[in-house]
């Protein structure tokens, strides 16, 4: 049975990781920055070296791709995730993924193994969203979800316009979004949870992904002086931020499932210590596996905010951010994940994601699974992200025996 090279493997995930690190040594690769173009670059030197065919689409979707005379006419194996990171991130979220679908390519090659069907790495712009939104943005485009023109045109938290940033970075690339059709993809992932480290299970097979609905509210009272007001007069739009929070919180906990509901960010106006809000805005993520259930969250916040706007005299606008419906993840592929852990005498367990991941964009256009490996204390999006050496090294290797029968 042959495996991955760890050394390789490892090495190249810290040194990616020490790639756009600012003054006080935070990562911050932030799509189609500068240091967005540090890590591409990286990668890119790396697919050159492995022999792969190389190509950039338009919205700077970058592919990696292995294919002979014998099987390029056929639909690829794509297993894909992506390198631009949040604020002060940790190292192995989206990166691991990419980085294993590197490894698993150059194993096979070295192996003298022969696809019948080419395979191809990819690493997808803007998965993070932090600087441009929506996230996951590469793998909406690519798999037909928005327009590319209408991407280029996203205006950044800088006020950056992507399409420019692109150009100026150098991976403006030339080909049309969604010109590679995968015939199955496959993600390898940190679980960002700590469902497997808490139940010691080191493989996690994902059958299906939550359903995720992005608002963002805003709720506009009346400033006035906080002392001389009295309470019964007061148009609070702070004070009704608030119960939106306690009352997302409560139905959420209160449907003894997995919804989950965050209030992320919230700002005042005009935020002063001795005056009365006039203005709060804030944004609100629901998120459920299950979309009646999403959507019966949704109507409900709806109900409360209308009532909510009676209660407390204020005037509430909601805009949508994002939605996406939950996705179930091809079982086909759940059961060979399943099946490879087993044949390497791993643990395995089927399971959520409660994360949102380029998977459940390409499974909109073809067949597609993901594999965790455990996060140690369920943390990411953090510097204290982590994974055992070991660890990750078996999720490549699960990536490694699956690629291997879906390319056959």
């Amino acid at each position: 049975m042959i495996g991955v090279d760890a050394a390789r493997l490892l090495g190249r995930i810290r040194e990616l990781g020490s790639v756009g690190r600012d003054g006080e040594g935070r990562l911050i690769r932030l799509a189609a920055s500068d240091t967005d173009r540090q890590g591409r670059d990286l990668f890119v030197g790396w697919l050159r070296q492995a022999g792969l065919d190389v190509a950039i689409d338009r919205v700077g979707n970058i592919f990696g791709i292995w294919q002979s005379p014998d099987n390029a006419g056929q639909a690829p194996l794509l297993i894909g995730s992506h390198i631009d990171t949040v604020i002060d991130a940790g190292i192995y979220d989206g990166c691991y993924g990419v980085l294993a679908g590197l490894e698993v390519i150059e194993t096979l090659k070295a192996s003298s193994f022969s696809p019948s069907r080419p395979v191809a790495v990819a690493a997808f712009t803007n998965e993070e969203g932090v600087r441009y939104t929506p996230d996951m943005m590469g793998s909406l485009v690519h798999a037909g979800g928005a327009s590319a023109d209408a991407m280029l045109a996203a205006v950044g938290t800088d006020g950056s316009v992507l399409g420019q940033e692109l150009a100026r970075i150098g991976y403006a690339g030339d080909r049309e979004p969604g010109f590679l059709k995968p015939r199955a993809y496959l993600e390898l992932h940190i679980e960002q949870g700590p469902v497997l480290e808490r139940e010691g299970v080191p493989i996690g097979a994902v059958e299906n992904l939550q359903g995720i609905s992005w608002q963002r509210i805003t709720i506009d009272g009346a400033a006035n002086h906080a002392g001389t007001t009295p309470m019964s007069m007061r148009s609070d739009a702070g004070h009704a931020a608030a119960r939106v929070i306690t009352f997302l919180h409560d139905r959420a906990t209160d449907s003894n499932g997995p919804t989950v509901a965050t209030v992320g960010t919230m700002r005042f106006e005009p935020n002063a210590i001795n005056v009365i809000p006039s203005r709060a805005i804030f944004t609100v993520d629901l998120r459920d596996p299950n979309e009646q259930s999403l959507q019966a969250h949704e109507a409900a916040l709806a109900a409360y905010l209308e009532d909510l706007a009676v209660s407390e005299n204020v005037s509430i606008s909601v805009e949508r951010l994002a939605r996406f419906e939950p996705v179930l993840f091809d079982i086909g592929i759940v059961e060979r994940i399943e099946a490879a852990a087993k044949n390497r005498g791993l643990a395995v367990r089927r399971m959520t994601s409660g994360a949102g991941h380029d998977a459940q964009m390409m499974a909109r256009i073809a067949p597609a699974a993901m594999i965790f490996v455990p996060s140690a204390g369920g943390i990411s999006h953090s510097p204290r992200e982590h994974t055992e050496d070991a660890e990750l090294v078996a999720g490549a290797n699960i990536l490694l025996d699956v690629a291997t029968q879906l390319a056959k």
